[in-house]
């Protein structure tokens, strides 16, 4: 009996010192954070549900029809036409993001493919009513966007699902080689004038602004700043982009919590 309450005794002796110890080193690593999977529910809740989001859109695009007006004062010597960005400038996408999000993570390239192979992405407010006026004004639509080549067809779907105007392949220019967009853009300068530039990351503009740092971005914005209205016309977007990837030098290989560490030593803190 004795023998046997021993054996019990430390048994229980046992299992206890193994579940303490498996806590201290619970404790002591690092628990995932939930910072960056967070931040995109919150930039979500504001694309989404933000009067003022909605209002920006609007302001974009009311600049952007001002500007087409203004071409009938104008004569040129190619035919006119609008390079447009897709994703967050005319299409939203925040579902995803929602999605990614409550599952605790980031952006994933299957994952992504599989929202756009959907064709459900809603329109960015102003979006389709102002490219459909620019269209009765004679002006061609010329889609340049970073989806791949496999999600063409997609892509058209959902466009055509809002009757964009010129949502057709021969006007819908996917990433091939590379991210930037200027080579793109000056093929289609070579046929036509570019009245606008549609965009909500900077590089929707001018290589000026292709894998730049965040200081180098800053300075080029304030050169710049004087084609905003003018020729560039950006659409918010506090989801993602090159402002945040610029942030890690846009290597994509670091962790979350490497993302975090960046993010949080970039923020500035009242104390």
């Amino acid at each position: 009996m004795q023998t046997h309450m021993r054996n019990k005794t430390i048994a229980i002796t046992f299992i206890a010192f193994t579940l303490l110890t498996a806590s201290l080193k619970a404790q002591k690593a690092p628990r995932p954070s939930n910072f960056i999977a967070d931040g995109k529910l919150w930039s979500s809740l504001w694309q989404q549900k933000a009067a003022e989001y909605r209002a920006l859109c609007f302001q974009a695009y009311n600049i952007a029809h001002f500007r087409v007006e203004q071409t009938q004062l104008q004569r040129f010597d190619k035919p006119l036409a609008i390079v447009t960005d897709i994703d967050e400038t005319l299409l939203d996408n925040s579902p995803n993001s929602v999605h990614q999000a409550l599952l605790g993570k980031d952006y994933e390239a299957a994952a992504w493919k599989v929202w756009t192979a959907m064709a459900k992405a809603d329109t960015v407010p102003g979006a389709p009513s102002f490219l459909k006026y620019a269209a009765t004004m004679g002006i061609t639509v010329y889609y340049i966007t970073n989806r791949e080549e496999s999600e063409r067809a997609a892509t058209l779907k959902n466009l055509q699902k809002y009757n964009f105007p010129n949502a057709d392949s021969a006007h819908l220019q996917m990433r091939q080689n590379t991210s930037s967009k200027e080579a793109r853009r000056l093929e289609v300068a070579q046929t036509h004038h570019i009245l606008l530039l549609l965009g909500d990351n900077l590089a929707d503009f001018s290589s000026l602004f292709d894998k730049k740092t965040v200081d180098e971005r800053l300075q080029n914005t304030n050169q710049q700043a004087a084609m905003f209205g003018k020729q560039f016309i950006i659409i918010p977007n506090a989801n993602y982009g090159d402002w945040e990837t610029a942030l890690y030098n846009y290597n994509y290989k670091l962790t979350p919590a490497e993302k975090e560490a960046i993010y949080k030593k970039n923020l500035t803190n009242q104390d």
